[in-house]
C-alpha cells in the first residue's frame, strides 16, 4: 500500500500537476493540505476518474484539507474532538475551528490529514493558538491510540523537529517552527507511541519538504522538513520505504512543498 501527503498550496491552481502526479505515482491514500478550496468546490469528479473517493474540509480561504483513497473512506471526521478555533465566532460565542484537520478510516487505518497553524511570531496570539491546537491534537490522537486503532497522522506540521531539519539553524533564532515549545508539542505526540517516519534522502543532504519560492531556495536546497508522517507502531512497523518526491517541486508552477510518499507492507 502506498500512502502520500502533500501541501499543494491551492488545489485549484495545482490541479493539473496534482492529477498528473496521482496518475504517475499511484498512491492508494493521499492526504492534502492548504487546498484553499471550499469543500463543495473540491475537484471530486476529476480525482474520481483516477479511482479515488474524496473527502474535503475547507471554506475557500487559506486553509483546507482533504483525503483521497482507493481503499475505502469511512467514518469521515471534520476537525478533531476538542480542536480550538481562532477568529470567527460561532453561534454561542466560541471561536470556530479552522479547516485544518480531516480524518477517516482507510483500509483499517485511522488516517488524518493535518495542517497545523503557522504561529506567525512568538508574541502573536496565533502562536498561542498553535500550541493550543497541538495540545488538543495530542489528546484526540491519544484516545485513538488508546482504543488500539492503527493511526497515521500526516501533513504540514509547521514545525521542524530538530535543528538538522532546517537548512541553517542559526538563521531561525527567535522565529517560529523551531522553538522548544513547538518541538515539545511534537515530542508529546511521539510520547503516545507515534513514530516520525523520516524519509530516506533521495538527493541532497537532507529530506527537506518545503523551500521558499524566493531567491532560488529550492535549487540551493535551503529548505525545511516540516511535513511529517507520524504513525503508530503497528503502521510504522510496516514501512518499507519513504521518500520526498523532489521532482514534484520542480518545473512550472509547483507548490512550495514536495510530497512525502510512504510504501507499506501488507
Amino acid at each position: 500500500m502506498r500512502l502520500a501527503t502533500w501541501n499543494v498550496n491551492s488545489v485549484k491552481v495545482r490541479l493539473p500537476r496534482l492529477l498528473a502526479w496521482l496518475a504517475e505515482t499511484a498512491p492508494d491514500i493521499v492526504c492534502l493540505q492548504e487546498t484553499k478550496c471550499a469543500a463543495e468546490a473540491f475537484p471530486v469528479a476529476e480525482v474520481s476518474e483516477l479511482g479515488y473517493t474524496a473527502a474535503a474540509h475547507g471554506d475557500g480561504r487559506w486553509n483546507g484539507v482533504a483525503l483521497l483513497s482507493k481503499v475505502g473512506l469511512a467514518d469521515v471526521t471534520l476537525s478533531f474532538p476538542g480542536e480550538p478555533g481562532f477568529g470567527e465566532l460561532d453561534g454561542v460565542g466560541a471561536a470556530r475551528p479552522e479547516a485544518r484537520a480531516i480524518g477517516a478510516t482507510c483500509a483499517g487505518m485511522r488516517v488524518w490529514s493535518l495542517y497545523a497553524p503557522n504561529g506567525r511570531t512568538l508574541d502573536s496570539p496565533h502562536f498561542v493558538y498553535k500550541l493550543d491546537w497541538f495540545a488538543a491534537l495530542r489528546d484526540a490522537l491519544a484516545a485513538e491510540v488508546a482504543a488500539g486503532l492503527p493511526v497515521v497522522a500526516c501533513g504540514d506540521y509547521n514545525v521542524a523537529p530538530t535543528d538538522a531539519d532546517v537548512w541553517d539553524a542559526s538563521l531561525f533564532a527567535g522565529a517560529t517552527h523551531v522553538t522548544p515549545a513547538e518541538r515539545q508539542a511534537l515530542a508529546a505526540l511521539r510520547d503516545l507511541g507515534l513514530h516520525d517516519v523520516v524519509p530516506t534522502p533521495m538527493k541532497g543532504p537532507h529530506p527537506f519538504t518545503y523551500w521558499d519560492y524566493r531567491a532560488g531556495m529550492f535549487h540551493q536546497n535551503k529548505g525545511m522538513r516540516i511535513d511529517l508522517v507520524y504513525a503508530s507502531g503497528d503502521v510504522a512497523g510496516r514501512v518499507r520505504s519513504a521518500y520526498v518526491d523532489r521532482e514534484a517541486r520542480k518545473g512550472k508552477g509547483p507548490s512550495d512543498h514536495a510530497p512525502i510518499v510512504v510504501d507499506l507492507d501488507a
